[in-house]
């Protein structure tokens, strides 16, 4: 069942108060040779929260929601994932399936114990992917909201495997068409014009022009020199993603909670799709802000911390336990 929840009056959208991009301290960690940026906010003692951001954008993007958390008693990380933000920008097959293994290292390696995930958009998919291949690090799955073309053409039952030639052909085309397209014309024309305030207002039901902060957030890993090849990686690995690395593949093997977090408002990825992962796994709880885009967290910040503390507060005190090392 849906839960709607009115809006709080839009917050400043000068960089005041509770719009600190540049929360927690900042550290770098390397992971087969990249480099990550990540930061942290709050008790060392406490449980672990990570935050992991949507396309285009970075750790900073959760500039309304890290401190609320970290007060609540929340030890609260965030990680730019490869491609993004502050970390590397190879030219990797970057796709849901690298990041949540680079995720699911972070667990390991610098949480150092599981952990409750909470993604926005791409990252939603990116959480649900690394609790789905390691179940023992991830306690519980936030996605806010979760996207993936193939839900809305989904069904429950698996599409018919094509034959070797045609795999190869399509591989092929997509390779061929994603280097095809000028990237290196398009992205420095975005990340350098107004082009790009136009593309994050797409994103934001309320007007958000003019929040300096909010652009910094996109317009710097778009103006880094690796920024075009790392799209280019990407847009080839996720069109050519196996089934099983799909939402509605995924959905179907998660075990731990699942909370959906949807704008009404949102234009980039509607209601209609968490309609659909509801018909996929009718269990999960879904909460709607109404007059929210499709950044909820940062556009409807206090009834979003809301919604999540409200529902944090329900799971068991203790989550799974990783694996011994060998």
């Amino acid at each position: 069942m849906a839960v709607t929840i009115q809006p709080a009056p839009p917050a400043p959208a000068d960089g005041g108060a509770g719009s600190d991009t540049d929360w927690g301290v900042h550290a770098e960690w390397l992971w087969c040779g990249q480099r990550c940026h990540w930061r942290t906010l709050g008790d060392a003692a406490a449980p672990a929260l990570v935050l992991v951001h949507g396309f285009a954008a970075g750790s900073g993007h959760w500039r309304r929601n890290a401190a609320v958390l970290a007060a609540a008693g929340w030890r609260v990380y965030g990680l730019d994932l490869i491609g993004f933000g502050a970390s590397s920008q190879p030219a990797l097959r970057l796709d849901n399936r690298l990041w949540a293994r680079q995720l699911q290292a972070f667990l390991e390696q610098v949480v150092q114990g599981p952990a409750v995930l909470v993604g926005h958009s791409l990252g939603g998919l990116v959480t649900l992917s690394c609790a789905v291949l390691f179940p023992r690090w991830v306690r519980a799955v936030v996605a806010a909201p979760l996207p993936d073309p193939t839900l809305m053409l989904s069904s429950r039952s698996r599409p018919p495997r094509r034959p070797l030639w045609w795999r190869r052909l399509q591989r092929w085309l997509v390779t061929l068409l994603c280097r095809l397209l000028p990237l290196e014309l398009l992205v420095p024309l975005l990340a350098h014009s107004p082009l790009l305030d136009l593309g994050i207002q797409s994103a934001y039901n309320t007007p958000v022009i003019g929040d300096r902060d909010l652009h910094r957030v996109i317009a710097r890993p778009a103006r880094r020199p690796g920024a075009v090849r790392a799209l280019r990686a990407m847009s080839i690995a996720m069109a050519l993603r196996p089934h099983a690395a799909t939402a509605p593949a995924l959905l179907q093997r998660l075990q731990q909670p699942l909370l959906l977090i949807w704008g009404q408002r949102d234009r980039l990825v509607p209601v209609q799709v968490a309609q659909q992962v509801q018909r996929l796994r009718p269990d999960l709880p879904l909460v709607l802000l109404d007059g929210s885009g499709h950044c909820p967290h940062d556009e409807q910040a206090e009834a979003f911390n809301g919604a999540l503390l409200t529902w944090l507060e329900q799971l068991p005190a203790t989550g799974p336990t990783p694996s011994p090392k060998r």
